[in-house]
């Protein structure tokens, strides 16, 4: 096995990997042993077939496909392993030059190569003050948060009215003929909450309990069911219940139901602490947000087109997978919000560039700071994820490998780095003079 390496512009490679004839022979070997037993031919027990009949009959290159996947996956790991100092940071793009029997097997990997970073000011830079301040107003719009958390519905023996919750059974019609879709029983709907189409949801207001009301509403032009949009309809609703919020009064009995204070003062004092303390830990991630764009604008990094598109996959990947826990496809998801898939893989390419832009200043800045990762953080962090799996901390060491070990100190390391960079900074107020 013999690896060259052909450097490109914009940190591209391309690598040809060459496998012996003896080792692509191999390759094809064990292809027809897993196959074979797949392989029909006349006069042979399924399975029994010799290799050079079925090649004879499909042709010498029935197996080259399969071999060529097998060896390249075995041969490219093997070859990028033994060759650290390449920092390969796509996955690559395959192209078989030389596939023949007896003569070495030669293929080529298009990669892209980790860029090198110059770092520009990352100390001192300026960032927009932050606001942490909590006005009495934003409490008492906490409290009428929970206010309304802690609410229940009860009936309500009056005609519907705005924020009610009422019961419905609805059927549609378009020139007097149901659709399809256009009917339910039993549905909650909120009156505003804007959930059906155009003014429906006004058009009950005001009805009563067990009245029969026909709602005339226009789908919207682009309205997901083509037969429908931008077509009028008629609904058929029937009224089977009305609810409203019976809110809790704001007492110091409230207080101490919700809370473990014996007052409203008391709670309203606590509210003003966590609004505070939330608002500081927003700012604080919108300041570090702020000064790392600050420092990417004024870095060089030539970053090759591959490397975005491989953590663009990988964002799609996560996210299809998060979309799956949830019972829902990437189609299905896209269909719902509206989004078309251009535009949302335009956006995750838009996220991938920036976490590429802020991993490799940060790790540029772990560099340049010579800045190593606490032992005890390191033992904290991996007690917390043991904890999460139910084992030990050792366990959970020999689970991970030394590779992943060492991909949480690069995470505290840039952690670190992150702090530094927050400790460092320099303030200023977008309404001053700041020259």
């Amino acid at each position: 096995m013999s690896l060259q390496v052909e450097n490109l512009e914009h940190n591209m490679a391309k690598l040809t990997i060459q496998a012996s004839a003896e080792d692509f022979e191999k390759a094809i070997q064990r292809i027809y042993v897993r196959s074979r037993n797949r392989i029909s031919i006349p006069g042979f027990r399924r399975g029994k077939a010799p290799r050079k009949l079925i090649e004879k009959m499909y042709g010498e290159s029935v197996f080259y496909e399969d071999a060529a996947n097998s060896l390249i996956s075995e041969s490219y790991r093997k070859e990028i392993e033994e060759h650290e100092e390449l920092d390969i940071v796509s996955r690559p793009d395959i192209d078989v030059v030389q596939i023949e029997s007896g003569k070495p097997f030669i293929y080529t990997a298009l990669v892209a190569l980790k860029p090198g970073v110059e770092l520009g000011k990352y100390k001192g830079v300026k960032c927009v003050k932050a606001e942490t301040d909590v006005t009495d107003e934003e409490v008492e719009e906490e409290l009428k948060r929970q206010q309304d958390i802690n609410s229940r519905m009860v009936d309500a023996d009056r005609p519907v009215q705005d924020k009610d919750i009422v019961t419905i059974d609805f059927e549609g019609l378009m020139d007097g003929v149901p659709f399809d879709g256009g009917k339910g029983e039993d549905y909650n709907l909120t009156i505003g909450s804007h959930t059906f189409i155009d003014n429906f949801e006004e058009q009950l207001i005001g009805k009563s309990k067990d009245e029969n009301v026909e709602v005339n509403v226009t789908f919207p032009e682009d309205y997901g069911e083509k037969k429908l949009a931008g077509k009028p309809a008629v609904f058929k609703v029937l009224i089977k219940g009305i609810r409203e919020k019976e809110m809790p009064e704001l007492d110091d009995e409230f207080a101490s139901e919700i809370s473990e204070f014996d007052t409203m003062d008391e709670y309203r004092a606590d509210l003003k602490e966590k609004i505070k303390k939330q608002k500081e830990d927003e700012e604080k991630a919108r300041q570090e947000d702020e000064l790392l764009e600050a420092i990417i604008a004024d870095s060089n990094m030539d970053i090759p087109e591959a490397m975005v598109k491989t953590e663009t996959d990988m964002l799609m990947e996560n996210y299809s997978r998060q979309l799956s826990g949830q019972g829902l496809d990437m189609d299905s998801y896209l269909n719902y919000t509206g989004m078309n898939r251009d535009l949302f893989e335009s956006q995750m390419k838009d996220q991938a560039m920036k976490n590429i832009q802020s991993r490799l200043v940060l790790e540029a800045i772990v560099s340049a700071e010579d800045i190593k990762a606490d032992d005890e953080a390191f033992e904290e962090e991996i007690s917390k994820t043991a904890k999460r799996y139910r084992v030990t901390p050792e366990k959970m060491k020999e689970i991970m490998g030394e590779k992943e070990q060492e991909n949480i100190k690069k995470d505290l390391c840039m952690k670190k780095a992150v702090d530094m960079i927050f400790e460092e900074k320099t303030e200023y107020d977008p309404g001053e003079n700041n020259e």
